[in-house]
């Protein structure tokens, strides 16, 4: 008989031990939560002025990984979105700007500098350092953050761990899941399992529909 028990839960991480469960399934939810739950990450980025030294490829791939909280209720996938526009609208993007100035001395600007339109979208932590002014340098952009997934690029990964690991009972095992911040780790167990439920079942409709 397959049984879970949870040995440690938090915000941040949850472990499991995992009794009577196929290395397999149980190696497929790891997985899932690595690469099919949504969170939010910077996607579009529309740069105003910027005279640091960092070129704006850099500047914007830096804005892209950092961690943003995430309302999987409030938005949806923008491939799912009936606007089919690159910037997205308020159904599946949010508005983060940036404007940051140094005047007589060298400023870093951190991840607490950009201001999100939506207050349930906006970064994990405020003291990620994302560039160093030097005196009359400044940067003003707009960054688009929209949900995606960790399949399509790293920075959609809500899991900072996510590990299976063996315990001295073959058939036991430790699932660990740690959160980057922008789901809760109980909220992506949760959402991995739903949408491995739901591709399971897609499966066996379609075996059934098609195999006589």
């Amino acid at each position: 008989m397959a049984t879970i028990k949870i040995l440690e839960s938090s915000d941040s991480h949850v472990k499991l031990l995992l009794k009577g469960i196929d290395r397999v399934y149980a190696n497929a939810l790891r997985r899932f939560a690595i690469s099919e739950v949504p969170c939010m990450a910077i996607d579009e980025i529309v740069i105003h002025d910027n005279s640091s030294v960092l070129y704006d490829e850099i500047l914007a791939h830096r804005l892209g990984l950092i961690p943003l909280t995430t309302d999987l209720e409030g938005y949806i996938l923008p491939q799912d979105c009936d606007c089919k526009t690159s910037l997205g609208c308020t159904k599946c993007r949010v508005l983060l700007v940036l404007d940051a100035v140094a005047t007589d001395e060298v400023k870093t600007i951190y991840s607490g500098d950009l201001v999100s339109e939506d207050t349930r979208v906006k970064p994990c932590v405020d003291n990620i350092p994302i560039i160093k002014l030097a005196p009359s340098q400044k940067i003003k952009l707009e960054a688009y953050a929209k949900l995606g997934k960790g399949r399509t690029h790293a920075k959609w990964q809500p899991v900072a761990i996510s590990t299976l690991t063996d315990t001295d009972n073959a058939s036991e095992f430790h699932l660990t899941i740690e959160s980057t911040g922008s789901l809760p780790a109980n909220e992506i167990l949760l959402q991995a399992t739903s949408i491995l439920n739901t591709k399971l079942k897609d499966m066996n409709q379609s075996i059934q529909e098609n195999v006589k």
